[in-house]
């Protein structure tokens, strides 16, 4: 038995594919949309609970799982390291699945290491800042003293729940792009022209994630962007490919 924890694009077809090559597959997820993109798989069972540390060691027990697939986002760093923890803890292997990171040879790109950095630089760089980090680290933005002077732009998903923390944040409708990607190079570029946007502000979430798109938009426009690179983590074991996940489950 395999618990999947697979709040991704990728994770979701991860999934999938344990299925095909007739693994029991549990896929963890938090949300009623990711429960609802999961529940086209036949024969896949869905935890929607969020679990700590703890819960997620007895979770581990008493499934009786043999392994742990870790598929979440790149930026999960609380996510990885608490499955890396339980793993420990239930004496099972812990696989980490990670998206491949894209080629970057634009020279406009600005690396950060994290949010009130991004939020800093890209102040400096622009009046008005386009982000396509997701609707997690907003709040982070709307209160930077960096950009109290700036117009912020979110993209973000066009979910109630989403739409709702924007409101919560003072967001207006003209600073929101709510929509679902992927997007096109020609999209994006569209999208960047309407909003009149100065500065891009991105994670470096892979092909999957839609930064090459994304990246190569803001070139064709000559715009900046700020590039939050990944979190630096020490996983047990890393693989890039869903085969390589398959011969590890395998042994």
């Amino acid at each position: 038995m395999i618990f999947l924890i697979a709040g991704t694009e990728d994770g979701r077809e991860l999934a999938e594919f344990l299925l095909k090559n007739n693994f029991d597959v549990t896929a963890s997820v938090v949300s009623s949309y990711g429960k609802i993109l999961l529940s086209k798989y036949e024969g896949i069972k869905i935890n929607e609970k969020k679990l700590d540390e703890n819960e997620l060691t007895e979770f581990l027990f008493n499934g009786n799982f043999k392994i742990l697939v870790d598929a979440s986002h790149p930026y999960a760093v609380n996510v990885s390291q608490n499955a890396m923890t339980a793993c420990h803890r239930a004496n099972i292997p812990y696989i980490r699945f990670e998206r491949e990171s894209i080629p970057l040879t634009y020279e406009k790109i600005f690396h950060v290491d994290d949010y009130d950095e991004a939020a800093k630089i890209s102040s400096e760089l622009g009046k008005n800042i386009f982000l396509t980090t997701g609707s997690r680290n907003l709040k982070i933005f709307v209160q930077s003293p960096y950009l109290k002077d700036c117009n912020l732009i979110a993209r973000i998903l066009p979910t109630a729940e989403v739409l709702s923390e924007c409101e919560k944040l003072g967001l207006n409708p003209k600073n929101i792009c709510a929509m679902q990607g992927p997007f096109s190079v020609k999209l994006n570029e569209e999208i960047f022209k309407h909003y009149k946007a100065e500065v891009i502000v991105s994670k470096e979430s892979g092909q999957i994630g839609g930064a090459d798109t994304k990246l190569t938009a803001a070139e064709n426009l000559n715009l900046p962007v700020i590039l939050i690179d990944r979190p630096k983590i020490f996983y047990d074991n890393v693989v890039s490919t869903f085969n390589d996940v398959l011969k590890l489950c395998k042994n």
